[in-house]
């Protein structure tokens, strides 16, 4: 069965615009391509997103609702075909975007859901920021509570983010005579649509005040530094993004701020490797430790671990000491880390060891010159 858009926004054929709406922003925090990384992200948010332009425009929806959804999509692209010939080029669009398929460019994301688009005048959430924060390894493992100083929008204290100063005079602004949107007019495939737009004039706000906010220029925010708390939990992997929720830039109207995402960045570490939740390491051990076996220690995060060496093991042979890599983000338990052992040839002998030794070669049938011993020909080998 074809999922139409009521499916694809998860909402009643009665719904409202405001559920519509609502539905459609979370389908954005969910699916928007600069905060999923779910492969199919750009697809699902784009299918929302013509879902909305439709079922928020009266008379697009009248049609959607008559025509059924396989016939009003037929019908959308004969009419960019009949329209304009390359769906890319903006005739190609019935629906006004800049991009192919009726769903305008990726930058429309910001513009609709962060602050212009249809329905000029109501209050719109600020829009989302990003940083990066570089840790190490070890903080990945462990988790911690770091401090960074974001640059960044904020409300402008001397005019309560207003843009103007208290009891400015003001006028109905002549552009949109107090609506804070204007419509647009366009002949399409199915006849004449309408358009919604923030006016440009008063940006939405319907009033052109006289005076502007000598601090914020009128705008209503100002940039400032800003030093948060920020939680790494443990296992965090590089390329991962955190959420903190209202740190981003101020909302309009009394609408809540953006949030602000940070960008993980781990850096390499010198004796550890990261696989996913698994770690690898090397660990030297003495030729003797090789040959009878030994229970051998290890430095790690979580301190000092211990393994068994069996007797007769081989240079570069892997031990996998389970649940002692990383923590898994989210879920139970840790990765492996698995230690690949090297035999260590040691640069000088004393006289004790040295005979020792060429004792060892002989028994084994080897002939041992004074002037190359034992090691120094084991060394030469590798």
């Amino acid at each position: 069965m074809t999922e139409d858009f009521y499916d694809t926004l998860g909402v009643s054929r009665d719904a409202s615009e405001e559920e519509i709406e609502s539905a459609y922003r979370e389908a954005v925090r969910e699916y928007h391509p600069d905060v999923s990384d779910e492969p199919d992200a750009e697809e699902k948010f784009k299918k929302a997103k013509k879902a909305k332009e439709v079922l928020t425009d009266d008379e697009q929806r009248r049609m959607y609702d008559q025509m059924g959804h396989e016939q009003f999509v037929e019908a959308d692209k004969r009419g960019a075909t009949d329209s304009g010939g390359a769906r890319g080029g903006r005739g190609g669009d019935p629906f006004g975007g800049a991009g192919g398929g009726g769903f305008g460019n990726m930058q429309d994301i910001f513009d609709q859901f962060f602050g212009g688009g249809s329905g000029g005048g109501g209050s719109r959430r600020g829009k989302d920021l990003k940083t990066k924060l570089t840790i190490d390894l070890e903080t990945a493992y462990h988790g911690t509570e770091k401090e960074l100083t974001v640059t960044r929008p904020e409300s402008c204290d001397e005019c309560n983010g207003r843009g103007h100063p208290p009891g400015t005079d003001s006028r109905t602004c002549p552009e949109c005579n107090g609506r804070g949107e204007q419509t647009r007019v366009q002949e399409t495939a199915f006849g004449r649509m309408q358009q919604r737009t923030t006016c440009r004039r008063c940006e939405g706000e319907g009033t052109i005040y006289e005076e502007r906010c000598s601090t914020c220029r009128g705008d209503g925010v100002v940039r400032n530094e800003a030093t948060l708390s920020v939680e790494i939990p443990a296992g965090i992997q590089d390329g991962m993004t955190l959420r903190m929720r209202g740190e981003g830039a101020p909302g309009e109207g009394g609408a809540r701020n953006g949030d602000l995402l940070v960008e993980i960045k781990i850096e390499d570490h010198p004796e550890f490797e990261r696989e996913g939740s698994d770690l690898q390491t090397r660990k030297a051990i003495s030729f003797p430790q090789a040959v009878f076996g030994d229970t051998v220690e290890l430095e790690t995060f979580d301190g000092v671990v211990e393994f068994d060496v069996p007797e007769g093991t081989q240079s570069g042979e892997t031990f996998r000491l389970g649940g002692k890599g990383m923590p898994r983000p989210q879920r139970r338990g840790q990765g492996d880390l698995y230690v690949q052992v090297q035999v260590v040839t040691p640069d000088s002998l004393n006289e004790e060891q040295r005979e020792a030794l060429e004792a060892f070669a002989e028994a084994g049938g080897e002939n041992i010159e004074v002037e190359q011993g034992f090691f120094d020909r084991l060394r030469n080998s590798f």
